[in-house]
Formats: structure tokens, C-alpha cells, sequence
């Protein structure tokens, strides 16, 4: 029996039913940005209704909002202060510590240098004494070392083995002399750092550590070096009876 509505036309219902149950990409799409546009517009108006809280304030509740949002302000500006003040001591203190460790460092260095327990490298003379009879005076040769401090000499080693410093120790011995120690024998090579025309003007002066060394029958060589080399260092060693001055 044939469909009595098969061949009747399509009303606008129809259509409109047909197009819920199969709606094409367009209408979806369309109907996903009716959907957006509705749940934004609910958002405004409740985020606008948060904004007006002060709307329906009094004259006074508004005027106590008002000295309570100053207060807050103050108290905002001298939390700002009081950190801007902390973060400038902690600068200068910074600044004051940094400046402190350097000039221990430096204070460090040049005391190492002085007792002997670090290398140190600078202009100075290399002095090469020789004693081919081995008739050389040890007493002259103390005087030759006190002539250069005298002088202003920052380092000394001797024959590239023994550093010489406050402490160092000097003996005859039959095969030329100890010191601290060490057996060294002619010709002594004496490395010493300072300036190069001070020191070889304080061994060579009249009557002075030349003269004796070549009256003993030996012969000095006084060579003024742009670079000298000190590499001998000795252990620091603790002082049994002297103590540091607290806070000095």
C-alpha cells in the first residue's frame, strides 16, 4: 500500500524537524558559536556585578572604604621603604665584605711571599758567588744577605734550593756551608727580587760585600735580571711563644 505522505510537499515544520535531526557542518558549527557567544556574555554580567560592590554603598560605609584603602597604601609605602632600606644595608655590607676578603687576599699573598711559603717572580739581580780556594768567609756572606735586606729585598733563594728568610740559619761546613740545613757548595747562586739597581748598588759599594768576598780570594757576579724566579717555598711552621693580639 503506497506512503499517503510520500508524495505530499514539505511544510516549514518539516524542514525545521529534518534539520535537528541532521543538521550539516555548517548549522553545528553555527550553533557551537551561539553557545560560546552565550556563556561569554553570562561571564561579563557576573564579573560586572563583582565590579559594582560600591554601588549600593552609603555616603559614610564608602567614606570608611575610602580611609581604609589609604591606610593600606601607607602602610604599603613604608613596607617599600623599610625593604629599600634593608636592601641598601645588605649592599653596602656586600660591598664592605667584598672589599674586606680582597684586602685579606692581597694581605695573604705578600705575607706568603715574605715567609718564604709561596713562589713569587719579579724584577731583581741573580748574583753568582765563587770560592775556588774555599777560603770564602761565612760572615762575609751574612753580610752580602743583610746588605740586600737592607735594601729592600722581597725574596731569596740559594743555589735553588734553600729559601732565605728571617729565620734561615747559616753554618760552616767542610764542604762550603749549611744553611738551614742544606749543604750548598761554590759557586753560590743567590736569586733575589727587588729593584735591580737598588740591590747591586748595596753590594757593590767600597769596603762592602765584594770587596770582602774577593779579599777571601773568591769573585762576585752581580747580574741585574728583569725577571727572577723564586721557587723554592717552605712549610709555615706555628710559633711556640708568640700569640696574635685579639682584634688586631
Amino acid at each position: 500500500m503506497p506512503d499517503e505522505g510520500a508524495d505530499r510537499p514539505q511544510t516549514g515544520r518539516d524542514r525545521l524537524l529534518g534539520s535537528l535531526r541532521r543538521p550539516t557542518r555548517g548549522q553545528a558549527i553555527a550553533g557551537v558559536l551561539v553557545g560560546l557567544l552565550g556563556f561569554a556574555a553570562v561571564t561579563q554580567v557576573r564579573v560586572a556585578g563583582q565590579d559594582d560592590d560600591y554601588d549600593g554603598l552609603r555616603e559614610a560605609e564608602l567614606v570608611q572604604a575610602l580611609n581604609g584603602l589609604q591606610a593600606a597604601s601607607r602602610r604599603a609605602e613604608r613596607d617599600i621603604s623599610a625593604l629599600e632600606e634593608t636592601r641598601d644595608r645588605l649592599n653596602n655590607s656586600s660591598e664592605r665584605r667584598s672589599a674586606a676578603i680582597e684586602q685579606a687576599r692581597t694581605e695573604i699573598a705578600t705575607l706568603g711571599v715574605l715567609a718564604g711559603t709561596t713562589a713569587a717572580t719579579g724584577p731583581g739581580v741573580r748574583i753568582t758567588v765563587q770560592d775556588p780556594r774555599g777560603t770564602l768567609d761565612l760572615n762575609h756572606l751574612l753580610d752580602g744577605i743583610e746588605e740586600l735586606r737592607n735594601a729592600g729585598v722581597e725574596a731569596i733563594e740559594i743555589n735553588d734550593q734553600v729559601r732565605v728568610i728571617a729565620q734561615t740559619s747559616f753554618e760552616d761546613d767542610q764542604a762550603g756551608i749549611r744553611v738551614d740545613g742544606v749543604v750548598l757548595g761554590a759557586p753560590y747562586v743567590i736569586d733575589a727580587i727587588g729593584s735591580p739597581d737598588t740591590l747591586a748598588g748595596a753590594l757593590s759599594f767600597s769596603d762592602g760585600f765584594v770587596d770582602d768576598v774577593e779579599d777571601d780570594g773568591g769573585t762576585v757576579e752581580v747580574e741585574k735580571v728583569d725577571q727572577v724566579e723564586v721557587s723554592v717555598t717552605r712549610r709555615p711552621t706555628a710559633p711556640r711563644y708568640a700569640e696574635p693580639v685579639p682584634g688586631q
